[in-house]
């Protein structure tokens, strides 16, 4: 139960996998499962009885609980019939730059878990490259954040550094930096995503700090109409990313998006 416990409680070395979706997505991303507890009560689930199957084949050891002890392992509310640990993947920085235009969302000081794990998801469904986590942002591979991304972070390349490393990084492998701004910047639809380029999303409330902003390559904006003023972090970077992988889609004419 400690070894749970410290998982949610951020134990860097380990994922706490609560709930089936994301212990079969991570079985299917070839993670390293340490453990799994499914609920006593569950028997008669077959979705959990197959995953438990599968856990079992993988050489997992899997323990039964009582509802009691399900409750004291999973961090949720309303416990969930199965949670797991295994081990965090690890991402090289060079593995974002395998594409010869990579796409790659650099989210600073992203906060709240829940808007880092949705940041992670919308990468991954517009197709980006991967994701860097820096400053005060969020742990991405924290149980609320990994429940966020719906299994996105288990799939999709995140590295986790600091800005200034990150941003020196990009430039160094020829891509072109957009800091995002509430306003005053250039609209994100003249601006042009096609070629290698490094989306920097801010946090809530005070989004990018401005020497970020200041040593961008172009600051861009997504239009509003008054008097709304800025978007919740994980709706702005969707804009971003979908804009930038229409641009590309129809660069290429066809794609994962459709024809143009």
């Amino acid at each position: 139960m400690a070894r749970y416990r410290a998982a949610a409680h951020g134990d860097a070395a380990a994922l706490l996998l609560d709930g089936v979706h994301l212990v079969s997505d991570a079985l299917a991303a070839d993670l390293h499962l340490r453990e799994a507890a499914v609920a006593a009560d569950a028997g008669t689930d077959r979705e959990v009885a197959s995953l438990v199957s599968r856990l079992l084949d993988a050489k997992v050891d899997v323990v039964t609980g009582t509802s009691a002890v399900m409750a004291a392992l999973s961090p949720v509310r309303s416990s969930s019939p199965i949670v797991a640990l295994a081990d965090r993947p690890v991402a090289p920085m060079a593995g974002l730059f395998s594409e010869s235009a990579p796409l790659i969302v650099l989210a600073v000081d992203v906060q709240d878990p829940g808007n880092l794990g949705a940041i992670v998801r919308v990468a991954e469904a517009g197709g980006a490259s991967g994701i860097i986590v820096a400053g005060t942002s969020a742990d991405p591979f924290g149980w609320k954040a990994l429940r966020g991304s719906m299994g996105s972070a288990l799939r999709l390349p995140i590295v986790v550094e600091t800005a200034p490393a990150a941003l020196a990084e990009m430039r160094r492998r020829g891509c072109r930096i957009f800091a995002t701004a509430p306003r005053d910047g250039r609209s994100i639809f003249d601006a042009d995503f096609r070629n290698a380029a490094a989306l920097v999303i801010g946090g809530e409330g005070s989004g990018l700090d401005p020497a970020i902003l200041a040593s961008a390559d172009e600051r861009v904006t997504i239009p509003m109409q008054a008097p709304v003023e800025s978007l919740n972090a994980a709706v702005a970077a969707a804009v971003f990313v979908y804009e930038a992988a229409r641009q590309r889609s129809r660069e290429r004419r066809a794609g994962p998006f459709g024809p143009a």
